[in-house]
């Protein structure tokens, strides 16, 4: 089939960039006046409108407010920076990791664990990440895949994707949007949409979170589910604030299933922060009639608990440790034995069950040239320049 070149090429354009689009639009926010032409300035109504906006936005630029970040990571100083959530395991493990490159970056890596009801007898992953787009997949021993997929169309959006094919579990695909504006962020997200039943079966969330001064935002999340069938959907929406005071975070969340969650982060030092997190949830729970068996009624339940942490930075090691009012103190230490050698230390006593966790780990690092592994020793930077103080070459 042949193509015709006569016509004219046409320039694709980019999601967010209204000012190449030939329909009247509204003006930007950095634009001191509207154009003396057009829609927006012969009509009165519109040129009102038009004055307004163009005010809002230069009000939103005096107040100097910044980007807060999305409601996902709303506390993650805390969650996952300082408590054991993301590092603690049990059992034996053994973790190699190999650079090929750092730009683009690719790297895999071999996980080895026994006697983890977590992790996996074996595990392979790897990452490949440009300026655009980041990859990285992982599967193990059973044949259960993870992967996902993060695609940056401007530096405000960015589309993401996440597949689990697990063995013997129901499959999981989450499509996720993300805008990042100045001082506002949405997030919007589906968790295995289907059109297939007569209308949209999963789950669909979106979140906005909008700086209201330079230290405090505050936001709200909609949940929307439904399963496959005649059941009905469920509907609910959280609140959320933030408050960023440069060496100290507090955060809130109140969640339409009744719960209340509070985080408070502190830079102690430079080498030290800690971190607190109060969860407390009401429900109702049936009451019934002692002698006859039936139910009478409902009385409110409430349960709390409250977790504390902090995490040390040393010259060659980082410590984590914490405990909960359910009972638990928990441990994690990395340490730096070798330049590409690390020896990872994890540890668990529940007082209140009379149980314990213990794990330990070797994680090595190679590199697949000369350069990257004299990156990894900390002798020369990301540009090949010698590092000050390093050994000389």
């Amino acid at each position: 089939m042949s193509q015709d070149h006569s016509a004219p090429a046409v320039t694709p354009i980019a999601l967010g960039d209204l000012s190449k689009l030939t329909v009247p639009t509204l003006p930007s926010l950095t634009t001191d006046a509207p154009k003396a032409n057009g829609l927006w300035s012969s009509n009165p109504v519109f040129s009102y409108l038009n004055d307004v906006y163009i005010t809002i936005g230069e009000h939103r630029k005096s107040l100097g407010l910044t980007n807060p970040g999305t409601i996902e990571n709303l506390s993650k100083e805390v969650t996952r920076d300082v408590f054991l959530n993301q590092y603690f395991f049990s059992g034996l493990r053994a973790d190699l990791n190999k650079a090929f490159s750092m730009a683009p970056a690719f790297q895999t890596s071999h996980t080895l664990s026994i006697g983890s009801n977590v992790l996996p007898a074996y595990a392979f992953s790897a990452l490949y990440a440009t300026d655009d787009y980041f990859v990285q997949g992982n599967i193990d021993n059973d044949l259960s895949f993870s992967g996902r997929i993060n695609y940056g169309w401007d530096k405000h959006n960015i589309s993401k994707v996440t597949l689990q094919l697990a063995n013997g579990q129901p499959s999981m695909v989450q499509l996720e949007q993300d805008y990042q504006a100045s001082d506002f962020s949405i997030n919007l997200k589906t968790l295995n949409p289907s059109l297939l039943y007569g209308g949209f079966s999963g789950v669909a969330v979106g979140s906005l979170l909008q700086s209201l001064t330079p230290k405090l935002a505050v936001g709200l999340e909609a949940m929307y589910s439904k399963q496959a069938g005649p059941s009905p959907p469920e509907s609910a929406v959280s609140y959320v604030g933030r408050y960023n005071a440069g060496n100290w975070i507090a955060t809130a969340q109140v969640q339409a299933q009744g719960a209340f969650i509070a985080s408070f982060w502190r830079k102690v030092s430079e080498k030290v922060e800690a971190g607190i997190e109060t969860q407390i949830a009401a429900s109702f729970k049936q009451v019934t009639d002692p002698l006859m068996g039936t139910p009478i009624g409902f009385e409110p339940v409430f349960e709390g608990q409250t977790t504390i942490g902090a995490k040390y930075e040393y010259r060659s090691a980082v410590f984590r440790g914490q405990l909960d009012t359910a009972g638990r103190v928990s441990a994690f230490l990395e340490k730096r034995v070798l330049p590409t050698v690390s020896l990872l230390f994890s540890g668990e006593i529940d007082h209140f069950k009379q149980t314990s966790k213990l794990g330990l780990g070797l994680q090595f690092e190679s590199a697949g040239n000369e350069q990257l592994l004299m990156m990894q020793q900390g002798l020369i930077d990301a540009n090949g320049n010698p590092v000050p103080g390093a050994p000389q070459l």
